[in-house]
């Protein structure tokens, strides 16, 4: 069947962000930032450079695969099933989630995406109080949170994320949208170029390097907010550092806000594509 009413409002929603995103312009200060960075890094040997680099998307596809295969992740697939079956019983697998309509995927996507934010607004608290323990723990805590949200938003809609092309769009989701908007609208339509690209989704035969001195922007911002914390964690309020506290937990919960907005545009926009995909085969036939 043809889209529905609602689905049509959803996809000229997303198709308005796209727009936004893709007619983004960068202004001078940004473009100086960017350039003195990637001028610093540049300094660096070219071999360390690539290396850096490996290292970085190497630990990624561990703590992807780590998480995938985590006693809390098929938990929280099985939840996500079981929220399924309340509109419908026949659902077994993450695939069936796709019988869903629209409304019922978004409101138990929503539920992951609230939980998360909270996970990271807690998170970024524990690290505003400027322990040595609990900053140095920070990036990878919001690596990790941001990765598992991402893996279940794309379940929700339908999305198994244990093949190799969904292992590597996951993870290229998550870089996307760590990314400042002026590069993510790069690779927003890198990740549309792909799905144009590959008939057969199981197999991923894309460029499997992940990040790169676009980057960079991401991890640097996480530094400077460690260095602001550790400036304010002494300004405590009857001894608790609520300024360094509220930094923290404000910036950690912006970024997985900005993750789980760019992932949940994306896997809506699968969703509805297969479904007007499917349609247009069966008038066809």
């Amino acid at each position: 069947m043809p889209l529905t009413d609602r689905e049509t409002v959803v996809l000229n929603e997303i198709r308005s962000w796209e727009k936004n995103l893709l007619n983004y312009e960068a202004n001078d200060f940004q473009l100086l930032y960017e350039k003195y960075l990637e001028r610093s890094f540049s300094l660096l040997p070219e071999k360390v450079q690539r290396q850096f680099f490996y290292l970085i998307d190497g630990w990624l596809f561990h703590l992807h695969s780590i998480i995938q295969g985590a006693q809390l992740q098929m938990d929280a697939k099985e939840r996500i099933l079981t929220s399924g079956r309340i509109f419908r019983k026949d659902i077994e697998k993450i695939a069936d989630l796709r019988q869903l309509d629209i409304d019922q995927l978004q409101y138990i996507a929503e539920q992951q995406i609230a939980k998360h934010r909270l996970y990271s607004f807690a998170q970024g608290g524990l690290s505003g109080t400027g322990g040595t323990l609990l900053l140095g723990a920070d990036i990878p805590a919001m690596a990790v949170i941001n990765l598992r949200v991402v893996q279940l938003i794309a379940m929700t809609y339908g999305f198994e994320v244990n093949t190799p092309f969904e292992m590597m769009t996951s993870l290229k989701v998550f870089h996307t949208a760590t990314l400042p908007p002026r590069i993510q609208k790069e690779g927003w339509a890198s990740l549309m170029a792909e799905l144009e690209a590959h008939e057969e989704l199981y197999f991923y035969e894309g460029n499997e390097k992940i990040t790169d001195i676009t980057w960079l922007e991401q991890p640097v911002q996480q530094l400077f907010k460690a260095m602001v914390i550790m400036l304010f964690r002494k300004r405590a309020i009857q001894g608790i550092p609520l300024v360094s506290m509220a930094i923290g937990a404000g910036t950690n919960y912006q970024l997985t806000r900005k993750v789980t907005d760019f992932a949940h545009k994306y896997y809506q926009l699968r969703y509805l594509k297969e479904k007007e995909e499917l349609f247009d085969e069966q008038r066809r036939t």
